[in-house]
C-alpha cells in the first residue's frame, strides 16, 4: 500500500468528473436564461422559480428507487442510458415553446441525471482506496462547482450570439460526445481490461467497497437503513447544505440581473467568481486536506466531521448578501459561503461509500440525495416567491442561514462516528472490516 501502481483509477475519476461538468451545463442553462425567458414568456419571478425547480421534481422523487436500481444494475449501464437521455432532454428544451413544454423537458432531464451523483459516489467507492477517497470524491463534486465557472460565461456568450436556445443545443451536443466516451471507457474494476493486477490489488487492499449486490433484498435493506441514526444524521445535515446550495446555484444570475440590475454578460462575469473560489476549496480542502490529515494519523471520523462543520459555518456568510446593495460586497459574501459549502460537499458525498453496508451505497446515496433534492425544490421556489413579494432576496438568504444551523446540529449530534453500518443480512462483515472502513 505504500507504493502506487498504475493510474487507471484516476482516469476513471477524471471521466466521472467530466460527466458531472457536462450534466451541470445542462442544469445551468436555464439559470442563465432567466431574463430572456421572463421577457419571451412574460413570466414572474415566482413562475421562474417553478421552472428552475422542475428539474428537481423528478430528480428528487426517483433518488431512492434509482439508488436501489443502481445497486442492482450497476454504474456502467445506468449511466450509459442516462447520458443519452439527458442529451435528448436538453435538445428538447431548445425546440419546444411555452412554459408547460419547458417544464416537461426539465422533468425528463431530472430523470436522466438522477443516477449521476449516487453513481459517482458508488463508482468512487469501487475504484479508490480509503486513503485517496477524499481527493477522488472532490474530483466529481468539485466538477459541479467548476461547471458553473465554465458554463455561466460560455452559455451567456452563446445566448447573446444565438439566442437562449443556442446554449441548450451546445450542451446537448457535448452530452452526446461524453456518452460515447463513457460507453467506451467505463467498467467496474473487476472487468476493466486496462487495470493491472498490481493496481487492482492496491485498490482492494486499501479498503475499496466490494462490488456486488446487497444481501437481504432491496426492501429489507432500505427498511433497515431508514432506521439508522447515521443515515438520518448524514441525510438531514446534507439537506441543510442542499437548501443553501440550491438557492445559490439557482438564483445567483437572477439575483444579479433583477436586484443588482446587471446585463446578461456582466452577470456572467460576476457570477463565475464564487464558483471559481468554490471549485478551489472543494478540491484543496474537501479533497487534498482531508486525505493529508488522515494520512498523518489523525482520526478519520473527526477530520471529516470537523471540516464538515467548518464548511457549514462558513456557509452562513450567505446572510451577508442580505444587507447590501453593492454587487461587489454581495459577491464577496456569496463567495465565502460557497467556499465553505463547497468543501463540505465532497466530504458529505464520501460518507455513503464509508458507512453503507456492502452493495447498498446506491441506496444510502439515494436517501441522502432524495431529501437534498426535496429541499432544493423548496428552496428554489420559495426564494423566487420571497423575492417577488418583498422585492428583495434578503429574507431568502436569512432563511438559508437558519437551515444551515439545523444541519450543523445534525452533523455534530446525530451522525455519530463515521464508520460502516452492519446489517443483519451480512454475516461476512466483521469488526475488523468495520474499523478498516473508517
Amino acid at each position: 500500500m505504500k507504493q502506487k501502481v498504475g493510474n487507471v483509477r484516476w482516469s476513471i475519476g477524471l471521466l466521472i468528473g467530466v460527466g458531472i461538468i457536462i450534466n451541470y451545463f445542462d442544469r445551468t442553462n436555464l439559470t442563465v436564461a432567466t431574463k430572456p425567458l421572463m421577457e419571451e414568456y412574460h413570466l414572474s419571478l415566482g413562475q421562474v422559480g417553478i421552472l428552475l425547480s422542475a428539474f428537481s421534481w423528478s430528480y428528487t422523487i426517483l433518488q431512492i428507487p434509482v439508488g436501489a436500481i443502481l445497486d442492482k444494475v450497476g454504474v456502467k449501464w445506468l449511466n450509459r442510458v442516462g447520458t443519452f437521455l439527458w442529451a435528448l432532454a436538453t435538445a428538447m428544451t431548445a425546440v419546444v415553446s411555452g412554459m408547460g413544454l419547458i417544464i416537461l423537458s426539465r422533468i425528463l432531464l431530472g430523470v436522466a441525471e438522477c443516477p449521476a451523483f449516487p453513481g459517482a459516489s458508488k463508482a468512487t467507492g469501487y475504484w479508490f482506496p480509503l486513503k485517496e477517497r477524499g481527493l477522488a470524491t472532490s474530483i466529481f463534486d468539485g466538477s459541479a462547482k467548476l461547471s458553473n465557472v465554465l458554463a455561466i460565461p460560455l452559455i451567456a456568450w452563446s445566448m447573446s450570439i444565438w439566442g437562449w436556445r443556442g446554449g441548450f443545443w451546445f450542451t446537448a451536443i457535448l452530452s452526446v460526445v461524453y456518452g460515447i466516451i463513457w460507453w467506451i471507457w467505463y467498467r467496474d474494476p473487476e472487468e476493466h481490461k486496462g487495470l493491472s493486477e498490481e493496481e487492482r490489488k492496491y485498490i482492494v487492499e486499501g479498503g475499496a467497497q466490494e462490488t456486488g449486490t446487497p444481501e437481504g433484498g432491496i426492501i429489507s435493506n432500505l427498511g433497515f437503513l431508514l432506521k439508522q441514526r447515521k443515515v438520518w444524521g448524514l441525510t438531514l445535515g446534507f439537506a441543510a447544505y442542499g437548501y443553501a446550495f440550491g438557492l445559490l446555484s439557482s438564483w445567483i444570475p437572477g439575483y444579479l440581473e433583477t436586484q443588482m440590475h446587471m446585463s446578461l454578460l456582466k452577470t456572467g462575469a460576476y457570477a463565475i467568481v464564487p464558483w471559481i473560489v468554490a471549485a478551489c476549496t472543494d478540491v484543496l480542502v474537501g479533497g487534498v486536506l482531508v486525505d493529508k490529515l488522515i494520512a498523518r494519523g489523525h482520526d478519520p471520523s473527526k477530520v471529516r466531521k470537523v471540516l464538515l462543520v467548518i464548511g457549514m459555518l462558513l456557509g452562513l456568510a450567505v446572510g451577508g448578501a442580505a444587507f447590501t446593495t453593492n454587487p461587489n460586497v454581495a459577491i464577496f459574501w456569496i463567495s465565502i459561503s460557497l467556499a465553505g459549502l463547497a468543501f463540505a460537499a465532497p466530504i458529505g458525498w464520501s460518507i455513503p461509500a464509508i458507512i453503507a453496508p456492502k452493495g447498498t451505497v446506491g441506496i444510502v446515496g439515494g436517501i441522502m440525495n432524495f431529501l437534498n433534492g426535496l429541499v432544493g425544490i423548496f428552496s428554489t421556489i420559495l426564494t423566487g416567491y420571497i423575492a417577488g413579494s418583498t422585492g428583495s432576496f434578503a429574507a431568502g438568504f436569512i432563511l438559508a442561514m437558519i437551515i444551515l444551523f439545523i444541519g450543523i446540529f445534525c452533523y455534530v449530534f446525530v451522525l455519530g462516528k463515521i464508520e460502516q453500518i452492519q446489517v443483519p443480512f451480512d454475516d461476512h462483515n466483521t469488526k475488523s472490516s468495520r474499523n478498516m472502513n473508517v
